[in-house]
């Protein structure tokens, strides 16, 4: 039986990791949970509700036509019951199953909602499958078709569903009613519909006029004002809340609560956004997918604001602007970003077909909403969010009413609130990036997304993975799996006496957070011919120190690093994971590594120290060694290679990565 998060030890470490006014909170949310399952109020009667938050004259002849081609292949799709969700194929989304999980075939148990345990993959099934589908970002995406196709049979499916699911899930009962992430981008999710179906002659139906589509919305901000995420669970979470609450507040504001709704989440977007974010732009949970998941419900948020004219906090347009350029400095040649943290999928607002680029829409946003500087790479996909947030969305500082603000003139590449170093240099054929993780070990107490990887590498030549993050795989069911793909071995770095740098409570909660600093950083010298530096060091084995520091010369295309362990003696584990392209023959402490890009063959010489003994692990499963998984719920076999040795607390090891073997 497999129960996560559920036992009395792990409720009192993750009680440990809480605050008295986080404590009071929780309290307060427990009493109202009870007094909630008996005193479920009415709806307050609407009557000549309007929505009037549509889009300019126009913009969906902005739309380009290999966009338009991408979403309308999306939608017949759909159509047809045919979609993927983290790595498991459906052909039921004609008449979905809502409480369904097509991975395990369980059902989640009806009743209040509160009391379904969620966490038991054994009672519920997996519950990201579960969720994911009642988002409602399909529908967006149908509704998305029938606005540019004007083809009223997407528009028909977008009813159905919405009617059935609200059948389905009534207020408070089920287990789409438990997490308010899910409250918050469906609300996002049902303004957009209702904006994209506006010009379907059964829109207003379906909405407003709709006293049960009515009864939902008010129920969903409800839920939301009364059980925000709080303390040391105000990561994306409460991002995704307020700007859903916030969303719906604008778009749907029939109710005498939808002026105090919208200052309230206003209120919380601005705080979070700016507590969420570094200086630097980058967001502090150190999961890149998360900083996507923010600035999409951050810009989402701003174009409900100016759509209904409602004035934005200069704070939050601020923040945006600095995610926006953080995002352009750290994507590598291919506009690929860092694989770094929990990574889930997840989107704030879905409007595009499969192959659009996540990262180059979000660019393409900033470049329309902010102006993009001469040093942001170039994109050259296409989507379709883009203009339609563009039209919403008034340009920034256009009437003067921000406060100036200094944006970097050159690329940056060291972020050193956030540790995070980018070494580039010539490699040739291409690009060498290079990642060097010297931060925080993750965000607030528990720090939810973070993964055991202090002075962890991740290199790529021409957007190729060569010495690769791994990635995330799973979150809830599979404990195994979640420890492995978030451990220390599961990173390139050191491994001591094979205990992990941070300590785990449990698959979201760390209990002991290991304290990184960057001791020098000099990532320009490789484009300029030279040498980029960076070094740093990390307590997390607490008797022992472990030092790294990496060197990238460009005259040489070669990648150097230097391991140091000060303090104890102990048995050594350095683990190089290679991207699934890669492919290594291991003889002795040298491999040659070999891939195919663009047609072309490729290679490399990885020399690895010679203290240690190596061997090369692929796709073993007791216990779990040798995987990559390029999105949740997927993994492949990649290489491993892991030295195994002593060190005597005075000895380096030296690794080379050579591009021109």
């Amino acid at each position: 039986m497999t129960v996560i998060s559920g036992s009395a030890g792990w409720y009192l470490r993750r009680l440990s990791r809480m605050g008295p006014r986080e404590v009071g909170g929780r309290v307060g949310d427990a009493v109202r949970r009870r007094r909630w399952r008996s005193a479920r109020p009415n709806c307050p009667s609407v009557t000549g509700a309007r929505f009037t938050a549509v889009l300019p004259a126009g913009t969906i002849a902005a739309v380009p036509p290999d966009a338009v081609k991408r979403l309308v292949a999306e939608a017949d799709r759909l159509m047809y019951g045919h979609v993927e969700y983290f790595g498991v194929v459906r052909d039921d989304l004609a008449d979905p199953d809502w409480w369904c999980d097509p991975k395990t075939g369980r059902r989640a148990p009806w009743g209040y909602a509160f009391d379904v345990p969620y966490r038991n993959e054994d009672a519920v099934g997996d519950i990201k499958q579960i969720w994911e589908l009642s988002r409602h970002q399909y529908l967006t995406v149908l509704a998305a078709a029938y606005a540019i196709t004007g083809n009223e049979r997407y528009a028909e499916r977008v009813a159905e569903h919405l009617r059935s699911w609200w059948a389905a899930n009534p207020p408070l009962r089920g287990v789409h009613w438990i997490s308010g992430i899910e409250l918050g981008i469906r609300l996002l999710s049902w303004v957009w519909i209702r904006r994209l179906l506006d010009g379907w002659p059964g829109a207003a139906g379906l909405f407003e006029d709709n006293p049960v589509a009515v009864k939902q919305i008010w129920h969903h901000q409800r839920w939301l004002a009364a059980f925000p995420s709080r303390g040391s669970s105000a990561n994306n979470h409460v991002i995704a809340e307020a700007a859903g609450q916030f969303a719906a507040a604008c778009a749907f504001g029939w109710f005498p609560s939808s002026e105090r709704w919208r200052a309230d989440a206003l209120k919380s977007l601005e705080r979070h956004l700016r507590g969420n974010t570094f200086g630097s732009g980058l967001n502090r949970e150190l999961a890149t997918e998360y900083h996507g998941l923010v600035l999409e419900l951050g810009l989402a948020a701003v174009a409900e604001a100016d759509a209904a004219g409602v004035p934005v906090p200069a704070a939050i347009r601020l923040v945006l602007l600095r995610m926006t350029d953080a995002l352009a400095a750290i994507v590598d040649g291919r506009l690929r970003p860092p694989r770094q943290g929990d990574a889930d999928d997840g989107h704030g607002l879905v409007v595009d077909g499969a192959g659009t680029d996540r990262w180059a829409s979000l660019l393409a946003t900033g470049d329309a909403v902010f102006g993009r500087l001469a040093w942001w790479p170039a994109v050259t996909g296409t989507d379709v969010r883009t203009p339609l947030l563009a039209a919403l969305i008034r340009p920034y500082a256009k009437n003067g009413t921000e406060p100036s603000v200094t944006r970097p003139t050159s690329r940056p590449a060291h972020f050193a609130d956030a540790g995070m170093t980018i070494l580039r240099g010539p490699g040739g054929a291409g690009e060498i990036w290079c990642r060097c993780d010297g931060g925080p070990h993750g965000f607030l107490s528990i720090a939810a997304h973070a993964h055991a990887d202090a002075l962890s590498v991740e290199v790529r030549h021409d957007g190729v993975d060569v010495l690769a993050d791994p990635g995330t795989f799973c979150y809830h069911g599979q404990p195994e799996w979640r420890q492995y793909f978030r451990s220390t071995l599961g990173h390139n770095t050191l491994q001591l006496d094979g205990s992990d740098q941070s300590v785990s409570g449990g698959p979201f909660l760390w209990t002991r957070h290991a304290r990184s600093r960057v001791l020098a950083a000099d990532p320009s010298g490789a484009w300029e011919g030279g040498t980029a530096r960076w070094s740093a060091e990390h307590d997390g084995y607490q008797r022992s120190v472990h030092r790294r520091r990496v060197e990238l010369t460009a005259e040489s295309q070669e990648l150097r690093m230097v391991d140091e362990v000060r303090g104890d003696r102990g048995t050594v584990r350095l683990a190089f994971h290679l991207g699934p392209a890669v492919t290594a023959d291991l003889a002795g402490d040298r491999a040659l590594l070999t891939w195919t890009q663009d047609g072309e063959d490729r290679r490399a010489v990885l020399d690895l120290p010679g203290q240690l003994s190596w061997r090369a692990h692929r796709g073993e499963t007791d216990p779990p060694l040798g995987w990559y998984s390029a999105g949740f719920g997927r993994k492949e076999p990649a290489t491993t290679l892991v030295g195994t040795g002593f060190t005597d607390g005075t000895e380096g090891f030296t690794t080379v990565l050579r591009f021109r073997g």
